[in-house]
């Protein structure tokens, strides 16, 4: 089985040297950076991150900045590190669409216990195939297959096909579906949606018919007869 890959993203080499031991004593594959650019650059380049363990104070670019940078594109699992123990700190993490918070000093093997926790959660809900109307949605591998022909998709109209798909036949709000699709409360223009839905219509050719436009709510998957 190939190794999951963990990055793990803090500024003091001795606090990475000992999280990456736990980790790959494990058998996890363990990448480091050590500011927030040097992970984003890293967390793009590979494309198969399976979770990320962020510290909150970093030279460059804060944890913070970092997260929000991710969540444009990606919904990986992302545990936070902090040697500040505020509630508001820890309510910031969870707005943005942290899935874990830990604070220091911790013990690095309740640490590699949440991420395994956390994994094994994920895959759960990533591992499936879906497959409705001539459309096969490989959620593991991310990949759209339409009649058998693979289509491209970025990362947001992959989701919102997959989001469709699994509630085919239900009217969706354009907030409910950014909300889930997005992963928080969206504050800003809703043509967002709109925007997406009609690129995923065009890249899916005939089958963009499925998704029907309910006039003054949003859309809903409707797959022909």
């Amino acid at each position: 089985m190939e190794q999951l890959k963990i990055l793990v993203v803090d500024d003091e080499p001795r606090m990475r040297k000992l999280v990456g031991d736990f980790l790959t004593a494990k058998s996890y594959r363990v990448l480091e950076a050590g500011d927030g650019e040097e992970a984003i650059d890293i967390f793009f380049k590979q494309k198969d991150i399976a979770l990320l363990i962020l510290d909150v104070m970093m030279p460059k670019m804060d944890g913070w900045q970092v997260v929000k940078t991710i969540r444009q594109y990606s919904k990986v699992p992302i545990i936070m590190l902090t040697a500040r123990g505020e509630e508001r700190d820890e309510l910031q993490g969870f707005d943005l669409g942290v899935d874990e918070y830990i604070s220091k000093p911790f013990s690095p093997k309740i640490l590699v216990a949440r991420v395994e926790a956390i994994l094994r959660r994920s895959s759960a809900l990533a591992g499936d195939i879906l497959e409705v109307g001539g459309i096969r949605i490989d959620k593991a591998a991310h990949q759209v297959t339409v009649d058998g022909e693979a289509i491209e998709l970025s990362y947001k109209e992959f989701e919102l096909l997959t989001y469709f798909a699994e509630n085919r036949g239900v009217a969706l709000s354009r907030e409910k579906i950014l909300n889930n699709v997005w992963n928080y409360d969206y504050f800003g223009d809703a043509r967002t949606i709109d925007t997406h839905v009609k690129k995923l219509r065009s890249k899916m050719g005939e089958k963009g018919d499925y998704i029907k436009t309910i006039w003054g709510m949003g859309y809903k998957f409707e797959v022909n007869a």
